[in-house]
């Protein structure tokens, strides 16, 4: 009898604790993606600059290059400078943008990528996704997975408190769009992975259940783990799915239509889905979600983040439009500007100002 198994696509290293940053160079060698020291590390000219000077002495053989932004120009710079040097590997250390930048451009020269993030605002951290800004607006371009993933709970904790609060956010998300990708399965016949939905769901409930705050390194720890998971969850089923539902196509809607005063990510994802699962039926389970959220922080009500009820109307209306093909409870239900009105009064009403 054949023993079936399939690879997972997930990082040789996922080192997360208090002083990581520290051992980068160390734990490169010791798994043979670097042992020359060649790197080349593209860094921000904020966290990651500063953290330059901390790390720099014990990485004598990386070259520093500072990314201007997050844009798809910024990321394609950044490969044509890197095509120049011979390194091992790539290095992303910074916030999102710079991590987005540094896999577009590891992916293009063809090196492999190490995350070392200073903030978990969203699950693209491991994500097999850059996101970037381009001429059309925003991108996301399929990039191969971090080889490893080093995060320093030290520097998480130096990070503004609301980029925390957004990976609460985006990690809380999943348990909406795991109940959305169910609901496709059902009635649309979608195929579920149901690896990826598992380590999706788990990473959601970790993160919802934990009685801990951002002040804590276990919570901290539990959070960069869910993180991480969402993002080879993303890997092993191929798409995004695992991760974004009608939750992310709510915040979608929010960066299209009002992109001057949309919110970080995982607070617009957050809020899509409390709200996502109030029309699903899930009274109970929105009003706990809606509590925690509120206990780290974060929105869950549009009024929280600068926008109107209409707008907010606006935004749901719109959201399926974001990702076409993709089935939610928002493309099930279909309702009308009207009947969102209603089911929106209703969950206030519900959750409480």
């Amino acid at each position: 009898m054949p023993v079936l198994t399939r690879l997972i696509p997930s990082p040789l290293v996922v080192d997360i604790r208090p002083g990581a940053l520290d051992d980068l160079a160390c734990v490169l060698a010791d798994e043979r993606i670097s042992h020359s020291g060649r790197l080349a590390v593209a860094v921000s000219g904020g966290s990651g600059a500063r953290l330059r000077e901390r790390i720099s002495p014990s990485m004598p053989g990386a070259t520093w290059y500072e990314v201007g932004g997050g844009t798809l120009d910024d990321a394609v710079r950044l490969a044509s400078d890197i095509k120049a040097g011979h390194y091992d590997a790539v290095v992303g250390l910074g916030g999102g943008k710079i991590i987005d930048c540094a896999k577009f451009a590891a992916a293009r020269v063809g090196l492999p990528l190490v995350a070392v993030p200073t903030n978990l605002a969203h699950d693209g951290l491991c994500s097999p996704v850059a996101t970037l800004d381009n001429d059309a607006g925003r991108g996301s371009y399929g990039v191969p997975n971090p080889i490893a993933v080093v995060i320093d709970l030290d520097v998480i904790r130096e990070a503004p408190v609301r980029f925390v609060r957004a990976g609460i956010g985006d990690a809380v998300s999943n348990i909406s769009a795991i109940a959305d990708w169910e609901l496709a399965n059902r009635v649309k016949g979608e195929r579920i992975d149901g690896l990826a939905a598992a380590m999706a769901r788990q990473a959601g409930e970790a993160v919802l259940r934990h009685p801990g705050g951002i002040g804590d390194n276990d919570f901290l720890q539990v959070l960069a783990e869910a993180l991480v998971l969402s993002g080879i969850a993303m890997s092993v089923s191929g798409d995004s799915r695992p991760s974004s539902g009608a939750c992310h196509e709510i915040n979608h809607a929010f960066d299209l239509l009002y992109p001057k005063r949309a919110a970080a990510h995982g607070e617009q994802c957050g809020l899509g889905a409390a709200f996502a699962m109030w029309l699903r039926g899930a009274q109970e389970e929105s009003a706990y979600m809606a509590e925690v959220l509120r206990r780290h922080g974060l929105p869950v009500l549009p009024d929280e983040i600068g926008f109107t009820t209409d707008e907010f109307v606006k935004a749901v209306e719109f959201a399926p439009e974001t990702r076409p093909g993709r089935y939610t409870i928002l493309e099930h239900l279909d309702l009308n500007t009207e009947q969102i009105k209603d089911t929106y009064a209703d969950y206030v009403k519900a959750i409480g100002s």
